[in-house]
């Protein structure tokens, strides 16, 4: 007998199903879905399999960004990322250097794609391409819909790799407080929001290492949610901080849980995801105090002993400073050690001291963080 709060579960969901599809095909016959587009989401490999995950979505029409938008043209597109139309149940294939695969799109429009590397396949550089088509027709006269998604796979010598979280680690948002973090996100744009001083330079001083060869691999792992993928993008490319994967997670209403995914479980999976595809480099975890980083990455060093050469956090909440001492004392006692900064030159300046990057780098580092400021 299923318990009370698994039965009112299973019927919420069924109520949401029932109402996606009822608005999909009214959608459909009304003419308001016009045109259907695959989302892509950057995906990594290693020598055997790629991975990435496409959204079949109504096509947004959003469109770039620009420094002079307004704050309700910033409104109306961030209204379009989550008033989504989502297309449940077809199939979508992707072609990578002649393999195919078919995957077929789950209640809310994603598919996830683990694709075998052909022997014969040599990278040559980072970043591939991979073909995407919709197999199946969503609308009347549907033309053919394609999209092109980009894999990192390594192909030179790896020092080590990056992850990092972007709400208040990267950019400040308010994450801490829902009001501040709402206006924060519906009404600025990629422009608008400003990354801490001196990011870009650190996250590109630790790209490229000793060997001064931007081979080192930055993956961004966020609670955010895929609507916002393409606005965090966007971001990162206005900002010229060093592109990567990006993993977000799904929100709302799901089979097993009124919202879909703990912010602990979705970063802990995707870290260890991350581990288990380069399982030979170890990784720096760069995170903030505010949405309990540290505990995730603690685990993180509990189940992959040896694989974490650093942890920084950015302090952003003063009254977590006692469980951060406590955090900081254990992972100490695994082996890891935990820098808490408030300035990127902290963590730039820690860097250069274990030899992990260039003195150049640092002294860009600080010439960038100060054009920064006086920008801001």
């Amino acid at each position: 007998m299923k318990r009370p709060k698994s039965f009112i579960l299973s019927l919420l969901y069924s109520i949401k199903l029932f109402y996606s599809t009822i608005k999909l095909k009214a959608g459909i016959k009304t003419g308001l879905i016009r045109s259907i587009m695959i989302m892509p989401y950057k995906g990594f490999g290693n020598e055997w399999e790629i991975y990435f995950v496409v959204r079949v979505i109504r096509d947004r029409k959003i469109g770039l960004s620009h420094e002079q938008d307004r704050r309700w043209r910033n409104f109306r597109k961030m209204y379009k990322r989550f008033m989504t139309w989502e297309i449940p149940g077809v199939r979508v294939m992707a072609t990578f250097h002649g393999n195919e695969v078919i995957a077929c799109t789950d209640d809310e429009g994603y598919a996830e794609f683990r694709i075998p590397v052909p022997p014969t396949f040599s990278p040559g550089h980072q970043w591939h391409e991979v073909e995407l088509e919709l197999i199946d027709p969503v609308i009347r006269r549907q033309s053919k819909v394609t999209a092109v998604n980009r894999v990192f796979m390594p192909c030179d010598y790896l020092e080590y790799g990056i992850i990092s979280d972007i709400d208040d680690t990267i950019v400040p948002t308010g994450a801490t407080r829902l009001w501040e973090m709402i206006k924060t996100t519906f009404l600025g744009n990629a422009y608008s929001r400003i990354p801490f001083p001196g990011v870009s330079a650190f996250y590109k001083a630790l790209e490229k290492g000793r060997d001064e060869i931007e081979s080192n691999p930055l993956f961004y792992v966020s609670s955010s949610p895929w609507n916002l993928y393409d606005f965090l993008m966007e971001f990162l490319e206005v900002h010229h901080i060093p592109k990567g994967p990006l993993m977000l997670r799904d929100i709302g209403l799901s089979r097993d849980q009124l919202i879909a995914g703990s912010h602990f479980d979705h970063k802990l999976a995707q870290v260890e995801k991350i581990f288990e595809y380069y399982s030979d480099i170890p990784f720096i975890l760069i995170g903030d105090s505010g949405q309990h980083d540290p505990e995730i990455y603690l685990q993180v060093i509990k189940d992959y002993p040896g694989r974490v050469k650093m942890i920084y956090i950015r302090d952003v909440q003063e009254s977590r400073h006692a469980a951060m001492q406590e955090i900081q004392l254990k992972m100490l006692n695994l082996g890891v050690e935990m820098l808490l900064v408030t300035d990127t030159m902290d963590a730039a300046r820690h860097s250069l001291a274990k030899g992990w990057i260039l003195k150049s780098d640092v002294i860009d580092i600080a010439e960038t963080k100060k054009e920064d400021e006086e920008a801001s």
